[in-house]
């Protein structure tokens, strides 16, 4: 995303040219941000040759997950639908991993019959259904087992996953038991020990004391695992003065861990590859100007975006055509949703606006369209992709009279 001559672009193609065509609120995505990133990953990790398995939750649209398996990554799932997509899009099973607190029979039944690389067991009665099934199939079953470390990320709580009173993982007391008794069971094979401790980690401390609980642990149970995954969680930049994750010294650390434990890695990265190549264009309906508040009421809702909303998330607001008249007073930017909560931003100051004018919301590629919804019986928006000068639409607008 760039301006030339005060007009944005994403690649070669004009934000204003792109709502006319297809309206707006509109996700747009690049196809060589998204390319970059995954470039960028491999090589800030290129001394592990680790398996990447893309979060598959992070956005789940069809196109974007061909890009991605073209690309060598693999896929980390949490539902029968999402591991029925990534195995429509041509995935190999042996790239991917299915985890979460939840799997029912039915899920657990179809990761075990298409043979995917691990299921990450996360309940001892999890273990149990899956005994169950690998027992009536008198086959072994490749399992991870998922530990909740009890580590702070330091991140927000709403996407915090590896405090002991988070839902999610086994604790290290009760994982060491666990491990004694699969390793006695007749159908289940212990590949690997996962942990996962949240999102959007800009500090690299966090994971250094995950990986010295995890090497205590290995100690503990005295098993060879062929695996250890380490989720992902790994931060980008929202806003202007926002930290981002130091991967050097995060893969540093993790070379350090493999020397003294033969092992292989698996990371589960989303936000990472998809978060800062897509933006929300959005058009403003009014402009309401209040005694100490500029109100820019724009097209775009919570029910299209939901991060701030839902976790007081931060993203940029860029005008789609720039002037250089600063208006100094607190704008806030929102949506029409019939909610307080329905807010995108707030800045003290910024450009003199005008109804009708464009906006970018940006880094919406993760968790954007994903956790879209139909409240207040909105439609979804239209999602395109933007290769250089062509664009390609890989969702179409929701049409009201589908919903009515």
């Amino acid at each position: 995303m760039k301006y030339k001559n005060k007009k944005l672009y994403i690649e070669n193609v004009s934000i204003e040219k792109l709502a006319k065509k297809y309206g707006t609120p509109l996700y747009c995505y690049s196809f060589n941000k998204i390319k970059d990133n995954i470039a960028n990953f491999k090589n800030n990790f290129k001394s592990i040759n680790p398996t990447i398995c893309f979060s598959v939750k992070s956005n789940s649209n069809i196109h974007l997950l061909k890009i991605i398996k073209k690309m060598g990554l693999g896929a980390d799932v949490v539902s029968k639908g999402e591991l029925l997509k990534v195995l429509k899009v041509g995935m190999e099973p042996k790239k991917i991993v299915f985890s979460g607190v939840g799997k029912d029979y039915d899920e657990l039944n179809l990761a075990i019959k298409k043979k995917i690389l691990l299921i990450n067991v996360e309940s001892e009665s999890e273990i149990k259904q899956i005994e169950k099934i690998a027992n009536k199939r008198k086959i072994k079953v490749n399992i991870g087992i998922r530990l909740n470390p009890d580590i702070d990320p330091l991140t927000n709580s709403k996407i915090s996953t590896g405090r002991k009173e988070d839902k999610f993982g086994i604790s290290k007391k009760q994982l060491v038991k666990i491990v004694k008794k699969i390793k006695s069971s007749k159908n289940l094979n212990l590949q690997c020990l996962s942990v996962h401790i949240g999102s959007q980690i800009t500090n690299y401390k966090p994971y250094s004391k995950m990986l010295n609980v995890i090497e205590n642990l290995i100690k503990k149970t005295k098993h060879n695992f062929n695996y250890i995954d380490l989720g992902g969680g790994m931060g980008i930049k929202y806003e202007k003065n926002s930290k981002e994750l130091n991967y050097k010294k995060y893969s540093s650390l993790i070379s350090r861990f493999l020397k003294k434990n033969k092992t292989k890695i698996i990371f589960e990265p989303g936000r990472s590859i998809i978060g800062n190549a897509g933006i929300l264009i959005s058009k403003i309906t009014y402009i309401k100007d209040a005694i100490k508040i500029k109100f820019v009421i724009m097209d775009a809702a919570m029910n299209d975006l939901i991060r701030p909303a839902l976790y007081g998330a931060k993203h940029e607001i860029k005008a789609v055509k720039k002037n250089n008249i600063k208006i100094n007073k607190l704008h806030e930017f929102v949506g029409p949703v019939c909610e307080t909560s329905d807010k995108f931003s707030s800045l003290k100051k910024y450009q003199k606006l005008h109804e009708n004018d464009l906006l970018a919301i940006y880094d919406v590629g993760a968790y954007g369209m994903a956790l879209s919804s139909n409240y207040n019986l909105r439609t979804k928006p239209a999602e395109i992709l933007v290769n250089r000068s062509r664009v390609k639409v890989i969702t179409k607008r929701q049409l009201i009279k589908n919903l009515i």
